[in-house]
């Protein structure tokens, strides 16, 4: 049995897997947020709960935000910051009992995309995350490419590819620099520039169904935000050049961009064509939780 945890933002989430992926258990619980040691806790029990009810006893893959140092072995760059700066796959083990195999949240999602999602049979896969951040995951042959720092995939603390005089110097960044491509591309950058336009505040989704019964300032942020996006996934696309991208998070939902984004990606790619599909997650937001258990196989 396979137990993969999700330890996001406002859930932590347990799924146990069969070895050929039959989902034999599911639990969540709310986030602890801003307490390390309760999050430790919550995931204990969801571990104890999975395996009391079903009678035995599993591997454990945990994805998270941010990546584990090779230089310290602490929990870096996270936007959950209370896990900066802890031996959070060393306490685990303690709590657990066994050794855990601890992963990027965006990487757990590209390997579960790559292992039995859209991106199956591919040997390439990049899962795009666009949520309230914007990460990525590498996964090759079905297996999370980390890199020797621990860095693979994170293009959202790039800056913005060829920005405009009014992209510059670009929102501040919670990394302490301006105009990442976070700032623009993630679902907050899309709900941030809106506000901007019109003085009001409005999550996402309304937003697309503004700019869907013809909105004009809607409309207008829509295609700013194809734009930009374009712009940033061209960039990797130019280095890494993957068969399938599988985009995740929150601005996922928008089906939209499945038809409208690879025009936006195709002039910055440094190629005669682009015809690598871009593509829905076939396990939406169970991918991540999935691919940590996957981590296993």
């Amino acid at each position: 049995m396979l137990i993969g945890i999700d330890w996001g933002g406002t859930k932590i989430e347990a799924i146990a897997l069969s070895r050929e992926g039959e989902v034999l258990g599911r639990r969540r619980v709310p986030t602890p947020k801003g307490d390390y040691h309760g999050c430790i806790a919550a995931t204990s029990d969801l571990v104890a709960g999975i395996e009391a009810t079903l009678g035995r006893r599993g591997t454990v893959g945990i994805g998270v935000p941010g990546a584990i140092s090779p230089r310290t072995g602490l929990i870096m760059n996270a936007n959950s910051t209370w896990n900066i700066g802890r031996p959070l796959d060393k306490d685990l083990e303690r709590a657990l009992g066994r050794e855990v195999r601890v992963e990027n949240d965006a990487n757990c999602f590209a390997v579960s995309e790559a292992v039995d999602g859209a991106g199956a049979g591919a040997s390439v896969v990049w899962g795009v995350i666009l949520g309230t951040g914007a990460g990525s995951g590498i996964a090759i042959e079905g297996r999370a490419i980390g890199g020797r720092n621990r860095i693979a995939g994170e293009w959202g603390h790039n800056p913005l590819p060829r920005p405009a005089d009014n992209e510059r110097p670009g929102p501040l960044c919670y990394c302490g620099r301006h105009g990442c491509n976070e700032t623009f591309v993630s679902g907050t950058g899309f709900e941030r520039d809106f506000r901007e336009r019109t003085g009001r505040q409005l999550p996402g989704p309304e937003i697309a169904e503004l700019m869907r019964a013809g909105d004009p300032a809607a409309r207008a942020t829509y295609e700013a935000y194809l734009d930009r996006l374009g712009r940033g996934i061209a960039a990797v696309v130019n280095l890494l050049d993957p068969d399938v991208i599988v985009l995740g998070g929150g601005m996922s939902n928008l089906d939209e961009l499945y038809e409208d984004l690879p025009r936006r990606i195709e002039p910055h790619v440094f190629s005669d064509t682009f015809t690598t599909p871009v593509l829905k997650p076939r396990h939406g937001d169970s991918s991540g939780v999935r691919g940590a258990a996957w981590l296993w196989k």
